[in-house]
């Protein structure tokens, strides 16, 4: 599968992020992994009002790319979430959730939840 050209974009797709029970898990694995000076810097960057909690505006990329939600997962490659960067990307049809999400990242959850 080809890439998207995030760089650049400042995480503007990134959100809302609806997440599973099993996806919260692993999260909350990733984050309890990562060193404290790493975790404390992506914790405490300033975000645009609804991007995810775990993109990294240093870095300009995903704080959790390892373990990123599924539909993070699917952006760009379904019909349904196109990237406006590389529309012809968006090869598949539209996608849908195989589980039922439990909340949403920055809204349901969010920095509190996974200290």
């Amino acid at each position: 599968m080809e890439s998207l050209p995030c760089k650049g974009c400042k995480g503007l797709c990134c959100g809302p992020v609806p997440i599973t029970e099993q996806e919260l898990k692993s999260i909350k694995k990733k984050i309890k992994s990562m060193p404290q000076k790493s975790k404390l810097e992506l914790e405490n960057q300033e975000r645009f009002f609804g991007t995810c909690i775990f993109y990294d505006q240093v870095n300009d990329g995903c704080g959790i790319h390892s373990v990123r939600p599924s539909i993070c997962r699917a952006f760009g490659f379904h019909q349904n979430l196109i990237c406006f960067r590389k529309p012809e990307a968006a090869s598949m049809g539209n996608w849908h959730a195989k589980e039922i999400p439990i909340g949403i990242l920055s809204e349901d959850y969010t920095w509190k939840d996974f200290n």
